[in-house]
């Protein structure tokens, strides 16, 4: 339950032409841009508020100055591009992702704050054929977890900032560290199949839990000067638990768990997700925890 992050494999129109696309991300750009790409746009403020407490250590270690050059890998929507592009009167930002709906958005809500310095582009950040040196920062909220190859991807965006470029990115820590997924998980798990969201070596939200991996990943592909910080704070789910029951259960990959689950099933699942989002609920609505990496690095 829940979603991983805004997307890291991110051209212009419809779907990218194939040589933009490494074959092992094929799968990412053919979800991001169908059912999961529109909900998230309609969700887009939801998804803001969930985050409000970790963007800002994303954006703090940053270090984004009025004439930076920013690339935000995975932008979404467009969240962390337009905080960035507040923060660069004299610079500019550009966001990558491979969702054609929300750089739709995001080009929307740029144009809609008067901020002509964000721009974006779509393609996969693992290829994309960025300027060598083009960049002074990049930056990432849960957008690099994502890459078939990441090495590939890292060494990728390595290139793409200048020496002494740099790199800030969240990621998020192990699953079973993050209440926000395992709350609503341990409770619906009696009765529908759940999918595994964090095999071993594989793509996906989790992937990079592992601050080892993370530091020999960066470490070989040109980065130094690593830091990997714990960052832990509430996530705010929703106003009050039907809210965010509707919520998650309208998530594309949670009407098609339901849809093979019995009438019976998916009575059972709804009552037991309202019924533990409920020993959540405060004074600012349901709230749980999150668990993520902090981790910046400069380009050698």
């Amino acid at each position: 339950m829940g979603q991983g992050a805004d997307q890291g494999v991110a051209g212009d129109g419809g779907t990218p032409p194939p040589d933009k696309i490494a074959a092992g991300n094929a799968g990412q750009a053919e979800t991001w841009n169908g059912d999961d790409g529109r909900y998230w746009v309609q969700q887009r403020e939801r998804q803001e508020a969930r985050y409000r407490r970790l963007t800002p250590h994303l954006m703090a270690a940053a270090g984004i100055r009025a004439d930076s050059r920013v690339l935000d890998i995975g932008c979404g929507s467009g969240g962390t591009s337009l905080e960035a592009a507040r923060a660069v009167a004299e610079g500019a930002v550009l966001g990558v992702d491979v969702s054609a709906p929300m750089l739709a958005e995001a080009r929307k809500r740029a144009a809609d704050s008067g901020l002509p310095q964000a721009a974006f582009e779509r393609g996969d950040a693992q290829v994309h054929r960025f300027e060598d040196g083009a960049f002074d920062i990049a930056i990432s909220r849960f957008g690099v977890m994502f890459f078939a190859d990441p090495e590939a991807a890292f060494a990728n965006i390595a290139r793409a900032l200048r020496p002494g470029g740099q790199l800030a990115f969240l990621c998020w820590r192990s699953l079973r560290d993050n209440a926000y997924m395992t709350v609503p998980m341990d409770a619906i798990a009696p009765y529908v199949q759940l999918p595994e969201l964090d095999a071993p070596g594989a793509p996906g939200p989790f992937s990079l839990a592992d601050a080892d991996r993370i530091r020999k990943l960066l470490d070989g592909t040109g980065f130094d000067e690593i830091t990997i910080s714990a960052v832990d704070e509430p996530m705010w789910m929703g106003p009050d638990p039907d809210d965010v029951v509707a919520y998650q259960l309208d998530m594309p990959g949670s009407r098609a768990m339901l849809a093979e689950a019995s009438a019976e099933a998916r009575a059972k699942t709804v009552t037991a997700l309202r019924d533990a989002l409920a020993e959540h609920q405060g004074s600012d609505g349901v709230t749980l925890g999150s668990a993520a990496w902090l981790v910046t690095a400069r380009r050698r």
